[in-house]
Order: C-alpha cells, then sequence, then structure tokens
C-alpha cells in the first residue's frame, strides 16, 4: 500500500504543477481579453482594425483550455461543487466509501464514455485539419484535442483518489503531505491521527 500511496501522491505533484501552467495561462487569457475590450472602442475613434477573430478565439480557447484541463486540478484539491447532505456528517471511513463508490461507479465511467464519443470528433478533425469557418480564426483541431486529454487527466487523478480512500480503508499509514497542498478528504483524514502523522525533514 505504501507504493500505491507514492503513486498518489506522484499523481498529485503532476496535477499541481499542471495547476501551475494553468494559473500563467489565466493571466493570459485575461490580458487578451481586455485586450479585445479595450481595442473594440478603440476601433470606433480611430478607425483602425486593431480588433481581430485571431485574438477572439485566442481568448475562447484559453477559458476552454482552463475549464477542461483545470477539471482535474480542481479534483485534486476537492475544489469541486460537492451537493450532499449526509458526507459531511460521516466519519473518515464513512466519506472513504463515499469517494471510492463516487470514484468507480461514477467518475471512471463517465469519463471512459467521453473519451469514447469525443475521439472519433477529434480524430476528423485532426483528418481534415479543421479550421474555423469564421475570417481570421485559429484552428479547431488543437483545441478539440484538449478535451480527451482532459477526461484522461481526470481518470488519472481517479486513481489517485481511489489509492487514499482505499489506504482509509485498510487503516493504510499515509505517505507524506504533499508541501503546501490541500489534500484529499481521505488523505487530509488519515494524516490527522496522531499515530499516523509524518513531518518532513530537512
Amino acid at each position: 500500500m505504501q507504493q500505491l500511496l507514492r503513486l498518489a501522491d506522484a499523481i498529485d505533484r503532476f496535477q499541481d504543477r499542471v495547476g501551475h501552467v494553468l494559473y500563467w495561462l489565466t493571466l493570459l487569457m485575461v490580458v487578451i481579453g481586455g485586450y479585445n475590450a479595450i481595442v473594440r472602442y478603440l476601433d470606433k475613434y480611430t478607425g483602425m482594425s486593431l480588433s481581430s477573430n485571431t485574438y477572439l478565439e485566442l481568448q475562447w480557447y484559453l477559458f476552454a483550455i482552463l475549464f477542461l484541463i483545470g477539471a482535474a486540478y480542481t479534483l485534486r484539491h476537492d475544489a469541486h461543487v460537492r451537493v450532499d447532505i449526509l458526507y459531511t456528517r460521516l466519519g473518515t471511513k464513512g466519506k472513504a466509501w463515499i469517494n471510492l463508490l463516487g470514484t468507480v461507479l461514477f467518475l471512471f465511467p463517465f469519463c471512459i464514455l467521453m473519451l469514447w464519443v469525443s475521439w472519433p470528433a477529434v480524430m476528423n478533425s485532426w483528418e481534415v485539419m479543421e479550421m474555423s469557418p469564421d475570417p481570421g480564426g485559429l484552428p479547431r483541431y488543437p483545441i478539440k484535442t484538449v478535451i480527451p486529454i482532459a477526461f484522461f487527466l481526470v481518470i488519472v487523478q481517479g486513481v489517485s483518489m481511489t489509492i487514499r480512500a482505499v489506504a482509509v480503508l485498510c487503516d493504510a499509514s499515509p505517505a507524506p503531505a504533499l508541501p503546501g497542498a490541500m489534500p484529499h478528504p481521505a488523505a487530509g483524514n488519515i494524516s490527522d491521527a496522531p499515530d499516523t502523522q509524518h513531518t518532513e525533514e530537512g
């Protein structure tokens, strides 16, 4: 189980690195969005054509990347909206059971379904080198490729969640917590136990 927990830690570290890249993409999206808003008004007064479909679609593409790729990072930090009336009242193992069953019965099948459904459309887009129908628009095949990548990342994060939930149910000692990371509830509840808490040295 310790090896599996180390695998879960590696997955979480990878998702955190992806999340840090998304931070910068968010800033880039805001800058481009601000540029689009400003030049739209400047065009009226200067008569110049500073705005472009390229920048507009780039802003949309960045938002799509943040939304899709950010799903796994958000799941890693348990920041998705959780609508429930029982989860917060359950103990550590009760929450672990919900996390485990929810991941295995709902998360994995849904992601696999989305991969199966989206893959033909992505391949077809690459075959025809699909472009935006708008003048000056961007290629569509790269952004469509983000869809299966996003669901694959969610599956990978689901593996980490499954490992941590099983570790709780097996009363396994967890691997050291990641520095500065927000642990998943299952992992956090284990590390809170006095007899299993780890500290980093050096």
